[in-house]
């Protein structure tokens, strides 16, 4: 409701009230033309899709935290940020419209993760390690790549939107798109959560997880292709954003302990909240609309350092 309320243009509470129930309950009340479509075109999109994406980068970064065993892991670490940016960067070049662009996106940072995963099989690494440095390579490469699609792109108009789309953006916001992404983020949210404990025992060492009867490779492969998903959809939405992944997963552990069970519902909720506020702030403290991956990085690093503290006091 705060995050509705805010904007260019001014609707009041009661409004948005009546303009929700008629949504909800198909009446007509009496609200002017250009308050509906504000709220329904634009506000309320941006909206669930901010929720959408905290949701979906903060459950990904508890999975990965839970089953490597690293704090310091973050839901793009085996390339799926760079390749949806490449996906979507030919996209812009073949001069797509946005659905498109959201599909290449999508479909740029599976096949990212694909490779990493096929790096490992063909040199047969055996060491979570060696699966995290996979992902660095290919990463670099997807970097690589995407910078030569940058050099060739026209200056005046592909490199531009190319670069705003990379920084992260709820500006253009697709409801079809939204749909979809609720759809996929709450399947693959209940697969995760469903798999809670299991990722608890991946935590205690690959070794205490066989004892104990545990088809390591195999929950990790569901782990990791349901993750890359939710990961990949947060992208479509709105590009690549930052530090959400990694911060409030380590927020909610404060709160509720380290069991996943408790872990992912606090994380989705904290992650949901936090992209909801950052959205509002970044349409709102200038005449300009801030990328959302700037905000996310001004107030993740230091909110990192104060996380790391506290934890480091208890």
């Amino acid at each position: 409701m705060f995050s509705m309320l805010l904007g260019k243009y001014e609707v009041s509470v009661s409004d948005i009230f009546l303009i929700i129930r008629d949504l909800v309950f198909k009446t007509k009340s009496n609200v002017d033309e250009m308050s509906r479509n504000v709220i329904l075109g634009l506000r309320l999109p941006r909206v669930i899709a901010a929720l959408i994406v905290g949701m979906s980068l903060s459950i990904s970064g508890v999975a990965f935290q839970g089953i490597f065993n690293n704090p310091l892991v973050s839901p793009d670490f085996l390339g799926v940020s760079q390749g949806a940016c490449i996906g979507a960067s030919i996209a812009i070049l073949l001069s797509m419209n946005a659905i498109f662009v959201n599909v290449f996106a999508f479909v740029g940072g599976i096949i990212s993760v694909i490779i990493t995963m096929m790096i490992t099989r063909v040199i047969k690494f055996k060491s979570q390690i060696n699966l995290v440095l996979a992902g660095i390579i290919v990463g670099t490469l997807m970097s690589s790549i995407l910078g030569f699609i940058k050099f060739i792109a026209d200056p005046d108009t592909e490199l531009a939107s190319i670069t705003y789309w990379t920084m992260g953006s709820f500006s253009y916001v697709d409801i079809n798109v939204v749909i979809v992404s609720v759809i996929l983020v709450i399947a693959f949210g209940i697969i995760l959560y469903k798999l809670s404990w299991k990722i608890d025992i991946l935590a205690t060492g690959d070794a205490e997880a066989k004892i104990l009867g545990l088809d390591v490779m195999l929950v990790r492969r569901i782990v990791i292709i349901s993750s890359t998903i939710l990961t990949a959809t947060s992208i479509c939405i709105a590009g690549t954003i930052g530090w959400v992944g990694l911060i409030i997963p380590h927020f909610a552990r404060i709160i509720v302990g380290s069991s996943n069970k408790k872990l992912f519902p606090i994380a989705a909720l904290s992650g949901g909240i936090f992209m909801i506020l950052v959205d509002t702030l970044t349409r709102s403290i200038g005449n300009i609309e801030m990328p959302v991956s700037i905000l996310t990085g001004f107030i993740g690093a230091p909110v990192f350092l104060l996380l790391l503290y506290v934890k480091r006091s208890r």
